[in-house]
């Protein structure tokens, strides 16, 4: 394995703790551990936001953040995993952008750091010290890149648009702000 490569060592700090942070996120979703909603909670809380159907939307969100997290903790198929995590995030994101930026005021700052950290580690890929390296990088190609972060973008952009479109429809004279 030869002397420690400090960028890799980096990496492997940077992907475990971001992974954890997601991971715990979404098993509050999907579970209720931590002291989260559970699948239900999650289902009628992804309803009062606008996201429809709840429930379906309630187990993408929770995926992303748990797979994803836990994917980009182990270092496997790290840009789909990356994707998936920042995906996630961009729902996070429409939800409290109303509120602005810091997420003191409600804002996105925290979820927008999560996505572009998970986003970022997707496409550098999880270093020497992961699963994708054990594999031979079976699962972190170019094309994996590409594919993962292109239909992550377009499937957020029909999940965030079409709760802006609803929003919009059920709520035409709420301000935000």
């Amino acid at each position: 394995m030869g002397h420690p490569n400090r960028r890799d060592l980096g990496l492997l700090v940077l992907r475990v703790g971001t992974g954890a942070v997601l991971a715990a996120h979404g098993t509050q979703k999907l579970f209720g551990w931590f002291g989260g909603g559970g699948i239900e909670g999650t289902t009628q809380a992804m309803e009062a936001m606008g996201f429809r159907p709840g429930r379906q939307s309630a187990v993408a969100a929770g995926l992303g953040e748990a797979g994803g997290g836990a994917l980009l903790a182990l270092g496997l198929a790290t840009p789909a995993a990356g994707a998936a995590a920042a995906g996630a995030m961009a729902g996070a994101v429409s939800v409290h952008a109303p509120a602005g930026f810091f997420a003191q005021g409600g804002g996105y700052e925290y979820p927008a750091f999560l996505g572009f950290v998970a986003a970022a580690i997707g496409v550098t890929g999880a270093g020497r010290y992961s699963v994708d390296h054990v594999s031979g990088h079976v699962l972190d190609r170019p094309w994996v890149v590409a594919a993962a972060f292109l239909g992550t973008a377009l499937a957020a952009a029909a999940v965030v648009g079409r709760r802006a479109e609803g929003r919009t429809a059920d709520e035409p004279d709420q301000e935000f702000g």
